[in-house]
């Protein structure tokens, strides 16, 4: 196992001040945010211009992409298959071992999404990259059980495991034990038990850090444990603050 950092502590910054930023903190891993709706790289612009999204990374700090965090907007299925398509590719290109993508919203047919990441591990797997869903709220994989169901259903799918969705949610937190034979992914900050402590100071929150090393160990884990405090200006702390506080306390557990 290894620390990683990902770009959405940063998410507020453009991209090649984050990963400047991520090497000047000494790491050598980073967890790369392509999302619509953050300054760094947008998947719509990665489809218009690889080469030009591959500079762009390849071209700062000596860093290894150790996952893609995508959050695809498409007008139809067909549009999100292809950029998906082109994104997998994208992954090949940095070397990246791992492409992350929301699972359908809670309440849909499990059927038709079982259909779906089937397809979609297959557009993965032609590249050589592992596909996984994050386990959080609102989705399919809010609960450990479907999760695990979907990674059944659909053989080659992996788990971004999230931790703090199973611990910061109505009804309080629930066993995810569950899930850890398919985790190929993990997202880490620290989290409270009640509404609004989704993030909270390391060490203030319920993560249980060392216990989920013990739990990933068990089924031979070896890739990233990436420090994923979210940038948000109504944050009662210093991002940076904390996540070098976080990346030396994974440190100390791998």
């Amino acid at each position: 196992m290894y620390v990683a950092c990902s770009t959405r502590c940063f998410a507020d910054r453009p991209l090649d001040w984050t990963l400047r930023h991520i090497a000047e903190m000494e790491f050598n891993k980073v967890d790369i945010a392509i999302q619509e709706d953050c300054s760094g790289l947008k998947p719509s612009e990665v489809v218009r211009n690889p080469d030009s999204a591959q500079h762009l990374i390849r071209h700062g700090p000596s860093l290894m992409p150790a996952a893609l965090e995508l959050n695809i907007r498409a007008q139809t299925p067909a549009e999100y298959r292809r950029q998906l398509e082109v994104l997998c590719r994208f992954a090949k290109q940095l070397t990246s071992a791992c492409v992350t993508i929301p699972a359908a919203p809670a309440g849909a047919d499990f059927e038709g999404e079982v259909a779906r990441l089937n397809d979609y591990v297959q557009v993965a797997q032609r590249e050589g990259v592992i596909l996984t869903v994050e386990t959080m709220t609102g989705t399919l994989t809010e609960d450990p059980q479907t999760a695990v169901r979907l990674c059944q259903a659909a053989p080659g799918l992996g788990l971004t495991l999230d931790p703090s969705y199973y611990i910061c949610r109505e009804g309080g937190p629930r066993s995810f034990d569950v899930v850890f034979p398919y985790v190929q992914h993990v997202h880490l900050r620290d989290t409270g038990r009640k509404p609004g402590e989704f993030q909270v100071r390391v060490g203030q929150g319920e993560i249980e850090y060392g216990r989920i090393v013990t739990q990933l160990q068990r089924y031979d884990y070896d890739r990233a444990l990436t420090v994923d405090v979210l940038a948000d200006r109504e944050n009662p702390f210093d991002v940076e603050t904390e996540v070098r506080k976080l990346k030396l306390l994974l440190e100390s557990l791998v």
